[in-house]
């Protein structure tokens, strides 16, 4: 297991300081990140936390996959890897990025 963790179904309250806080008692927290909208800055339900070993991440995901977080249920898992290559946006000409 790797030590970055995604943690799903965040209440839009949360914030990078409450999410650090909750996997604290899990061991050490080196990054916790709120993934927020770019344009309004408001959370997307949904950060990452970097744990200092892949035990503590274990731990952690563990302990806290399925626990409530300011009222909702979240879900914590191992990272993926962020998937490499072109956009899948659909551009005007209906076709996925062609261009003509």
């Amino acid at each position: 297991m790797g030590r970055k963790l995604y943690v799903g179904n965040l209440p839009y309250s949360a914030t990078e300081a409450s999410l650090r806080e909750a996997f604290t008692a899990s061991g050490t927290v080196e990054s916790a990140t709120v993934i927020t909208d770019r344009d309004t800055g408001q959370s997307k339900g949904f950060g990452f936390i970097e744990m200092a070993t892949d035990a503590e991440a274990q731990a952690a995901t563990q302990a806290l996959n399925g626990t409530s977080l300011d009222g909702r249920q979240i879900k914590v898992s191992e990272a993926k890897p962020k998937a490499s290559g072109g956009s899948n946006r659909v551009d005007n000409s209906g076709g996925y990025g062609r261009r003509y």
